[in-house]
């Protein structure tokens, strides 16, 4: 049986700590702040990320460089066999597209996972793989098994203000303008490869509401039959708001009684153009061997 390691970005939501103990290595996201670059989760924590965007600090988002993803790729493949690498959705990032270029000059022992995933969805997919490699799967087995499986998920966000959608010229000014005089909040979802509209509302509590009835729907109609073999994995996440995370967390739990939710923090590249004070609800079909 081949001996393979399971490779993520900080895009999943597992730190350097969580990566070391689930035993998987976690590429950080380069970040340029100020054009000084910075790595998610070594030289800058969500905090400070906060911080700097809160202050209307020129921020971009980067991907990991061909030297750096190829030389943890070369020190990996002197202990494993194969190596499973699942980066954030091709549909967001070049990140999966560049990753999967350098795949080609290692003869078939890395698999790059296109599986249109990312924060909590994403960490879903490599527990998945932990799972499959577990049980005996190959490294081509896990990539084929998990992109099969990758429009099992669904995500829906509502943001506290229009100003970075306005910012990164995903809205007109008028628009944001007009938004936030009434108050309007945008749902957006993620159901594969982009974010895209879902709703606009009016205010935080019928966006919260609106986000509960689609996960609702989902689970009652194209997720039911995972729902009844307890297969689907239900997520939170939010962006610098902890602690109304945590009451959005308690109304998930009170809709869906029962049931285990798994937060974290919204991803950082994600964060960059929605801002501060975001809310998810999420969740994946949890892969079995």
């Amino acid at each position: 049986m081949s001996k393979i390691a399971i490779v993520t970005d900080s895009n999943s939501g597992i730190t350097q700590e969580e990566g070391r103990r689930l035993g998987e290595s976690v590429i950080p996201m380069p970040f340029f702040i100020n054009e000084k670059m910075y790595l998610e989760g070594i030289t800058l924590s969500q905090d400070e990320f906060y911080q700097w965007l809160k202050s209307d600090a020129s921020i971009s988002t980067s991907q990991p460089s061909p030297g750096e993803t190829m030389g943890l790729w070369d020190n990996l493949l002197k202990e494993y066999d194969e190596i499973v690498q699942i980066p954030m959705s091709s549909g967001l990032s070049a990140t999966c597209a560049t990753a999967m270029g350098l795949a080609q000059e290692y003869e078939g022992r890395v698999h790059v996972v296109d599986n249109q995933r990312i924060s909590v969805t994403q960490r879903q997919s490599v527990v998945d793989a932990i799972a499959l490699r577990d049980a005996g799967k190959s490294g081509a087995e896990i990539k084929k098994i998990l992109e099969e499986e990758k429009f099992n998920s669904s995500i829906y966000i509502t943001l506290e203000t229009l100003k970075y959608l306005k910012k990164g010229d995903r809205i007109t000014p008028a628009a944001a303008a007009i938004g936030t005089v009434l108050n309007l909040k945008p749902v957006l979802q993620l159901q594969g490869e982009k974010l895209d509209a879902f709703a606009k509302v009016r205010g935080k509590k019928q966006a919260r509401r609106t986000m509960l009835k689609a996960m609702k729907a989902d689970f009652e109609g194209r997720f039911a039959p995972f729902v009844q073999n307890g297969e689907m994995c239900l997520q939170a996440a939010y962006t610098g708001n902890p602690e109304e995370a945590e009451e959005w967390k308690q109304e998930m739990q009170e809709t869906f009684p029962g049931m285990e939710i798994h937060m974290d923090p919204l991803s950082l590249s994600v964060a960059c153009h929605i801002g501060y004070g975001s809310l998810a609800i999420a969740c994946s079909k949890k892969v079995t061997a």
